[in-house]
């Protein structure tokens, strides 16, 4: 199967066209997806038709899928599958999860000692008032550091807390109190290196992180706040403007991202798997 690519408004997202995520997909294909993802981080099919069989058949030719932390998330039909729903059942309960309100710059997983850095988004409904979706690349961001902020994060590490980020949700997406035990604080380093390229990238979370070490908590969390302001600047990031259809994959190892808010009123249903990336053509994050 041949395909093509091509920048999306001259950001570092590319556009894929030709592949029909719901056919077995050549080695070749596959092979060259690979390695864009790994370079590119963001990588766009449009007007795909798939079941959660063929969203989790997909998604396995890039690494082990993996279920969502929370399981109370998952679709009924297959735990690899996350609703990203605002949507409810018959009983008014919610189907899935992070509701309508706005998601700030975040980076998925970051809360556990070894994130499961790929994730894959399909659009199945949409409402009204379509919220975007944007990324911010890290990699191009700590190219772009100041020499002396780039020494200030080069050897140092993070602790990144899911108690912060639940404290972020909306009350019917609160963690159960087990779900909160089991997700205890973590430490990631907060520069990486492209095991392929060299390239160095930040990693960081907003939403979770809670402090430097060696650093006072004051001072900490001035750096992180100087940081992502610098990651998320205009010239890093690519903003999308969904449509029914699409599926948008990305590598949490280098890249936030964030979603705008929408109406009540509106019905938004998107599915998403995660992925273990191979650590041999992946930043994958792990302890400090």
């Amino acid at each position: 199967m041949t395909f093509r690519t091509s920048a999306i408004g001259g950001s570092f997202a590319l556009e894929v066209q030709g592949v029909n995520l719901w056919e077995t997909p050549s080695e070749e294909t596959i092979s060259r997806l690979r390695d864009l993802w790994s370079q590119h981080g963001v990588l766009v099919f449009r007007r795909q038709s798939l079941s959660e069989t063929e969203l989790i058949d997909f998604s396995a030719h890039f690494g082990e899928v993996i279920p969502h932390t929370r399981p109370d998330w998952a679709s009924a039909h297959a735990r690899e599958i996350t609703l990203v729903s605002n949507m409810k059942n018959a009983d008014g309960a919610g189907i899935g999860g992070l509701g309508n309100g706005e998601l700030a710059w975040h980076s998925d997983q970051s809360f556990v000692e070894y994130p499961a850095t790929g994730c894959l988004l399909y659009a199945v409904e949409l409402p009204p008032d379509n919220p975007d979706t944007s990324w911010a690349n890290l990699m191009l961001a700590y190219a772009a550091l100041p020499a002396d902020l780039r020494q200030a994060v080069d050897t140092r590490a993070a602790t990144f807390d899911y108690a912060k980020r639940a404290s972020g949700y909306a009350q019917g997406d609160a963690p159960s109190a087990s779900i909160s035990a089991r997700l205890p604080p973590v430490r990631h380093p907060l520069v990486n290196a492209h095991p392929v390229t060299g390239k160095r990238s930040l990693y960081l979370d907003p939403g979770t992180m809670t402090g430097v070490d060696g650093l006072p908590e004051a001072e900490g969390l001035a750096l992180l706040d100087k940081l992502t302001e610098a990651a998320t600047a205009p010239a890093f990031t690519y903003r999308h403007q969904w449509r029914i259809g699409d599926v948008v994959m990305w590598d949490n190892g280098f890249l936030l991202h964030r979603r705008d808010g929408f109406s009540h009123s509106g019905n938004r249903l998107m599915k998403r798997t995660i992925m273990r990336l191979p650590r041999s053509s992946h930043i994958c994050p792990g302890p400090a």
